[in-house]
């Protein structure tokens, strides 16, 4: 079956064209990034900070899920993408601000801690581009 034939049957356009391979490989990077640590993390050191693990392995999920939407394309996946990138975008800035205001209930950072300084600021910036790459690559 050829591609478009595929596009056609999933109802939409291929979401990783131009930009939208950029998400997907910085995506792909966040999952094997957040899960690796919450996993090392919640294995050895759980009762230290649950807390803080338990959010960046919910980070690492939510980041695969992104990903394998922005592969899958059409526009369900689309709108499911949006969704969750915006729901990424609130636990962001959501933990961030916890982070700053309250810092004894995160003895250990998460993915999303202090806005995700710890990750370059990626964890803020690449949900605010993934929204506006997939508003616009929204189908007719």
């Amino acid at each position: 079956m050829a591609a478009t034939e595929q596009e056609r049957e999933r109802g939409g356009k291929r979401l990783i064209g131009g930009p939208g391979i950029l998400l997907v490989w910085l995506y792909g990077v966040m999952v094997v990034g957040a899960v690796s640590r919450s996993a090392y993390q919640i294995g050895t050191e759980f009762d230290r900070a649950p807390l803080p693990y338990t959010l960046s392995a919910l980070a690492g999920v939510v980041y695969g899920f992104i990903t394998y939407t922005l592969v899958r394309g059409g526009e369900r996946a689309r709108r499911a993408a949006l969704v969750c990138c915006v729901a990424e975008l609130v636990g962001v800035l959501t933990v961030g601000t916890w982070t700053l205001v309250e810092p004894s209930a995160f003895p250990d950072a998460t993915v999303w801690s202090d806005y995700g300084m710890g990750y370059l600021f990626i964890p803020v910036l690449l949900p605010l581009s993934a929204v506006y790459w997939l508003r616009r690559a929204r189908t007719a």
